[in-house]
C-alpha cells in the first residue's frame, strides 16, 4: 500500500472513530426502542436540516450526479433542483401538519384515515423503496473506495456494508442526528474542494465552453419528460421518506421543522450544479473512463488531503444515508408488523432486540444487488419514485380526507409498486419515466372509488 493511499484510509478510519465516539456518547437515549428510533429529545432546526440534507446528497446522488453530468452535462443538476423545490414545498405544506400528527412513520398517519391494510402495504412500500436507495448508495460508495484503495469493487461494497451495520446499530436516531450534521459540513466541503480542483485541471470554465459540445451547457439537454420525472420523484420521495417524517417530528415545533426544510432547500440547488460540473470536467480530463468512474477518478488524481476530505466525505454521506434509511425501516418493522403480531404486550426488551436484528439484516441484504448496479442515479431515483404514491395520499390525508375510500388508497399502492417496477425494468419504453405511473396510480383509483361510492352513485341518478 503506498504512502498516499495510507494517509487518506488513515484519516478516514481516524474519522470514523470519532464519529463512533460521538455515537456511543449519545447511546443513553438508546437503551429504550423509543429512544432509540426517536432520538430521546427535541433537536433545533440546524441539526435537523443538516439531517436531511445529508440523507439527500448522499454518495448515490453525488456520484450519480457527476455521472450524468459527464453524459450530459449541466442540466444533470435539474436532479436536486428537484430535491430544493420538494423541500421548499415540504416547509410551506406538510412540515406542520406531520409535526402536529405527533406520529412518526407514515404508515401511522395514513392508518387513521385508510386503516390497517393501507397501514402495512405503506410500511412494505416504504422498506421496499429505502432499501432500492441503498443498493444505490452501496454500490457508489464501493465504487469510490475500490477507486482510491484500488481495490476490487465487489470486496469494497462488501467493507462498506459492514462498518455501516455496525455504525448504525450503536446510537440509535439520536446518534444518526448528531453524526449526521458532521457528515453533512465534510461533504459539502469536500465537493467544494473538488469542484475547484476539477476546474483548475480543466483550465477554468471558458476553456470547458471551448473544448466541450455546446449542448453539455444547455439547461434543458435532459429533457422536459426527464426534467418532469425528477420533480415527481424528488417531490414525492420528500414527502413520503420515512426518516424525513421522523426528523420533522423531533424537532422543537412546527417553526423549527420549517425552517430546517428552507435550511436544505437553499443548499440543494449549488450542491446539484456543483457535482454536474465535476462530471463535466471529468469528460474533459478523462474521455475515455466510464461514465459512473467520473467522481472517483477525479478523487484519484488530487492532492492527497484533499482527497482524503472528500473520500472521508463521501463515505460519511454514504453511512449517513443508509444509517437513516435502515433505521427507519427498522422502526416501520418493528412498529407496523412485529410489536403489532408478535410483541402484543409491547415488551421494550423484545422491541430492542428486534430492531437491531432488523437493522443488521436490512443492512446487509442490499449488498448482494449494489455489486451489479451501474446505473447510481436510475436506480436512486426508482426508490424514489415509487414513494410518490405515498406522497399522494398523504396529501390526500390532510387535505382531501374524505375523497376517495380505504379501499382505493391500497388499490393505489399496489397498482403504482407493480406499474412502476415493470416500467422500469422495460427500460421506460416511449421516453416514458416509471415515476408518471407512481403518481398517476393512486390519483386514478381514489378517483374511480370516490365516484362509485354509494352515496355518489344515488347523487348521480338523482332528477336534476
Amino acid at each position: 500500500m503506498n504512502t498516499r493511499i495510507s494517509v487518506i484510509l488513515s484519516l478516514t478510519v481516524v474519522y470514523f472513530v470519532i464519529m463512533t465516539l460521538v455515537g456511543y456518547a449519545v447511546r443513553k437515549h438508546a437503551k429504550s426502542s423509543e429512544g432509540f428510533t426517536g432520538g430521546g429529545r427535541s433537536f433545533p432546526a440546524y441539526l435537523v436540516g443538516a439531517l436531511l440534507l445529508s440523507e439527500f446528497i448522499g454518495s448515490s446522488v453525488s456520484i450519480g450526479t457527476a455521472q450524468k453530468g459527464f453524459e450530459i452535462g449541466i442540466s444533470a443538476a435539474w436532479n436536486l433542483v428537484a430535491l430544493s423545490l420538494g423541500f421548499l414545498l415540504l416547509a410551506f405544506v406538510l412540515a406542520k401538519k406531520y409535526k402536529e400528527t405527533g406520529l412518526n412513520t407514515i404508515s401511522a398517519i395514513l392508518a387513521r384515515n385508510y386503516g390497517e391494510r393501507v397501514r402495512y402495504a405503506a410500511s412494505g412500500l416504504t422498506i421496499f423503496a429505502l432499501s432500492i436507495v441503498c443498493v444505490a448508495l452501496y454500490a457508489s460508495g464501493g465504487a469510490v473506495l475500490a477507486a482510491v484503495l484500488g481495490i476490487d469493487k465487489n470486496l469494497a461494497i462488501i467493507l462498506v456494508g459492514v462498518v455501516t451495520v455496525f455504525y448504525v446499530s450503536l446510537g440509535g436516531m439520536r446518534s444518526v442526528v448528531y453524526t449526521n450534521f458532521i457528515h453533512a459540513l465534510i461533504k459539502y466541503l469536500g465537493i467544494l474542494v473538488a469542484l475547484i480542483f476539477a476546474l483548475r485541471s480543466a483550465g477554468g470554465i471558458d476553456a470547458l465552453q471551448a473544448q466541450l459540445p455546446t449542448a453539455m451547457f444547455d439547461w434543458n439537454a435532459v429533457g422536459l419528460g426527464q426534467i418532469l420525472a425528477w420533480m415527481i420523484g424528488g417531490i414525492g420521495s420528500i414527502f413520503a421518506t420515512q426518516y424525513v417524517i421522523q426528523a420533522l417530528v423531533s424537532s422543537d415545533d412546527d417553526k423549527t421543522a420549517k425552517r430546517a426544510c428552507l435550511y436544505v432547500s437553499g443548499l440543494m440547488i449549488p450542491f446539484g450544479i456543483a457535482t454536474a460540473m465535476i462530471g463535466m470536467c471529468s469528460a474533459l480530463l478523462y474521455p475515455g473512463i466510464k461514465s459512473i468512474d467520473a467522481l472517483p477518478v477525479l478523487v484519484t488524481h488530487m492532492p492527497t488531503l484533499a482527497a482524503s476530505l472528500v473520500v472521508i466525505g463521501l463515505a460519511g454521506a454514504l453511512f449517513g444515508g443508509i444509517s437513516a434509511g435502515t433505521l427507519a425501516s427498522a422502526t416501520l418493522l418493528m412498529k407496523d408488523f412485529y410489536n403489532p403480531l408478535f410483541n402484543p404486550q409491547q415488551d421494550d426488551r423484545k422491541s430492542g432486540v428486534f430492531i437491531r436484528v432488523a437493522i443488521l439484516v436490512l443492512g446487509l441484504l442490499p449488498l448482494i444487488l449494489a455489486m451489479f448496479a451501474d446505473k447510481l442515479l436510475l436506480i436512486a431515483f426508482l426508490g424514489k419514485a415509487l414513494r410518490a404514491a405515498l406522497a399522494v395520499l398523504i396529501l390526500m390525508c390532510f387535505y382531501a380526507p374524505r375523497f376517495g375510500t380505504p379501499k382505493g388508497a391500497l388499490a393505489g399502492i399496489v397498482l403504482s409498486v407493480v406499474s412502476t417496477i415493470a416500467w422500469f425494468l422495460a427500460g421506460n419504453p416511449y421516453g416514458i419515466d416509471s415515476s408518471y405511473f407512481a403518481l398517476a396510480s393512486p390519483l386514478l383509483t381514489m378517483s374511480i372509488t370516490e365516484l362509485t361510492k354509494p352515496g355518489q352513485r344515488r347523487r348521480a341518478g338523482s332528477p336534476t
